[in-house]
């Protein structure tokens, strides 16, 4: 009997961490937005590295995450839309931008508030956006030389 009630304990644990879990993981995916929030939009040329429940910080402070990725077939641009805290008045003037956390470190999603005095409403679109830079192109770049890196052709030489 002790036996039995002791299974039916662990299972409820098991059964209740399992169920934290799956909330913490739907919340975190940025399936289900926060209530206290706003969408806005950007678009940007390439969103490499960002994905559906992003980060999206102002100072290094998470503000808000990515809800939507689509690829906008005029502009062929990524279109995101991000969820903002409502405590946060992101102004009209402000620039959105991928950065990374160090060489190997994850992706988010930058925002580097303007000084103008409006705000954007929810559903804006913030229009500065700066997209994501490929580490393999700069690499490329950088070590096969480039128009501005290569050494002009010496002639001082004597025959």
């Amino acid at each position: 009997m002790a036996y039995e009630r002791a299974e039916i304990l662990a299972g409820a644990a098991v059964l209740a961490v399992a169920a934290g879990f799956a909330l913490y993981a739907v919340r975190g995916s940025g399936v289900v937005s926060a209530p206290d929030s706003y969408p806005l939009t950007a678009s940007f040329r390439s969103v490499e590295g960002v994905s559906v429940g992003t980060d999206v910080r102002l100072a290094g402070v998470k503000v808000g995450t990515v809800t939507a990725l689509s690829l906008n077939p005029e502009t062929f641009f990524a279109d995101a839309t991000i969820s903002m805290r409502n405590d946060v008045a992101v102004p009209v003037d402000s620039t959105v931008m991928i950065s990374s956390e160090g060489l190997l470190g994850g992706t988010f999603v930058e925002v580097q508030p303007g000084g103008a005095l409006e705000s954007l409403a929810p559903g804006g679109e913030i229009e500065d956006t700066q997209g994501a830079v490929s580490l393999i192109t700069l690499l490329m770049k950088f070590a096969g030389g480039g128009a501005e890196g290569e050494a002009a052709p010496d002639t001082t030489a004597t025959p």
